[in-house]
């Protein structure tokens, strides 16, 4: 039939199977998405279908008009009692828009019309391109939140480590794989990397070359699981890689015993033993599977479904080379760590605003309870790197007008710097997206009241900069001194 592991299938109501989304999900365009776009544009796709269903038409009789009514249904009516913000619509658009061009281009002619209209813009580099003309202009990421330092330590203390609102261990707190949940949370903290980056590494990709002053580990994420599908280095801190070095050898040991104690690896049909890695420029991953098949897979060609696969002999049978594991000893799936990150915030609420608690008072930027996404803690990485950048060139390295502009033609300015941790091909990206509350902010004036930092010592002297950001800018959290973590 063509369907691939992984590729969507979708049910009408009357239980069919509508053969052109099927030809459409295993198409190339379709193809070509990451496996969580294909997920969240099949969700989309879904909707869509079903408010055409109670109009009494099919996907492929849609018009201009049912477009238009869906848009207003998602994002104004009153009927409608969770409308969503433009950039999920953009998304969803986009989804459509796949789906409609697919089933319209020459050669397939599936539908009559087109029912995407679109209007030339110029892009970002002069050129011409089409866009949908029902695009929502200007949208900006309603859901993006940055934390200060201290604020991402509040939030692990309290809803991954259960501490409670004097920051003191809750002795009725059970935690389920602490280690794993807060291994996972700095080291994505610290990296800038995405969910799935992170969240597909395998043991062996766990950094251990130390950079001089052993204050960072330098790593190599995969092509195969980034979204550009070019591999990049990422940078981790010494107790971001130590805590994942800590979970390595408590809980996910713990959990691999029992696993195989309960034979859970035994009937695993797409397991693939791996026998070797070779090193070089060019690592590759030799293995054998259950029906004694020998294959290879060049590491960085290995997807995230690849990775689930590969597994070595330890000295009680057999162990996944996946880092993260769940409480079965099998393979944590990336979009499984939403579910944590919201049981944290949720804790976060319940224990620092508790309902029917009256605040104290309110302060620009400061937050009583800090609340934090996966991909959250990409951006609150950008934005400590930028700040971080920025307070090196100006006050460590005491660099003159002259010789700032000499290092930054050299080297590139911060921002440059942070566009490239964080993999992103262009510079827009970074600063409108990632650190757009701080775009317009002369850092170099928030910097200059900052203390001056001694060698070796922590960052933690740049608070106040911190600070002033979260008062000055929206969207970033902090909390003020009655709210530090006892020690």
């Amino acid at each position: 039939m063509g369907i691939r592991p992984g590729d969507p299938i979708l049910l009408a109501p009357d239980y069919r199977v509508d053969e052109l989304v099927g030809m459409y999900f295993g198409s190339r365009p379709f193809e070509g998405y990451t496996r969580e776009t294909k997920r969240n544009y099949a969700t989309d796709l879904c909707l869509f279908f079903n408010f055409l269903w109670l109009r009494g038409k099919l996907w492929t009789q849609a018009v201009e008009a049912d477009l238009e009514d869906y848009q207003y249904w998602r994002q104004e009516s009153p009927d409608n009692s969770i409308p969503v913000g433009d950039v999920k619509w953009n998304r969803e658009l986009a989804a459509l828009t796949g789906l409609y061009k697919w089933a319209s281009k020459d050669g397939n002619r599936f539908i009559p019309r087109n029912p995407v209209q679109t209007h030339q813009v110029m892009g970002r580099r002069g050129e011409m391109v089409s866009v949908p003309a029902l695009r929502a202009k200007g949208a900006k990421g309603s859901n993006v939140h940055w934390l200060t330092p201290r604020a991402f330590r509040r939030w692990v203390d309290v809803g991954l480590r259960g501490y409670t609102r004097e920051g003191l261990p809750d002795p009725h707190w059970i935690g389920r794989l602490e280690d794993r949940n807060v291994a996972y949370a700095h080291l994505l903290n610290s990296s800038g990397m995405r969910r799935l980056e992170g969240g597909s590494l395998l043991t062996f990709e766990v950094p251990t070359l130390r950079l001089e002053g052993g204050r960072y580990y330098a790593g190599r994420v995969a092509a195969a699981v980034t979204r550009s599908k070019k591999s990049r280095t990422f940078y981790a801190s010494a107790g971001a890689v130590g805590e994942v070095e800590g979970y390595v050898e408590s809980s996910r040991a713990a959990v691999i015993r029992k696993a195989q104690a309960a034979g859970r690896y035994d009937g695993l049909s797409d397991m693939r033993m791996v026998t070797k890695v070779t090193g070089g420029p060019r690592r590759v991953v030799h293995w054998c599977d259950r029906n004694g098949m020998i294959g290879q897979t060049e590491l960085n060609r290995a997807t995230d479904l690849d990775r689930m696969t590969f597994y070595t002999e330890g000295p009680r049978g057999p162990e996944p080379l996946w880092l993260w594991l769940n409480e079965r000893g099998l393979p944590f799936l990336p979009h499984s760590w939403d579910g944590v990150f919201t049981t944290a915030n949720n804790r976060c609420r319940e224990v620092l605003a508790p309902e029917g608690r009256r605040p104290v008072g309110v302060v620009p930027g400061v937050v009583e309870a800090p609340y934090l996404t996966v991909h959250g803690c990409r951006h609150s990485f950008a934005l400590y790197m930028l700040v971080i950048l920025h307070h090196l060139m100006d006050e460590r390295f005491g660099l003159s007008p002259e010789e700032r502009r000499d290092y930054r033609l050299l080297y590139g300015d911060p921002w440059r710097m942070v566009q490239d941790l964080l993999g992103h091909a262009s510079r827009e990206t970074t600063v409108e997206h990632y650190l757009a509350p701080v775009a317009d902010l002369q850092l170099r004036s928030l910097l200059a009241t900052a203390p001056a930092s001694e060698a070796g010592e922590a960052p933690g002297s740049l608070d106040s900069v911190f600070a002033r950001l979260a008062r000055e800018a929206e969207g970033i959290q902090d909390i003020d001194d009655r709210m530090k973590v006892a020690s």
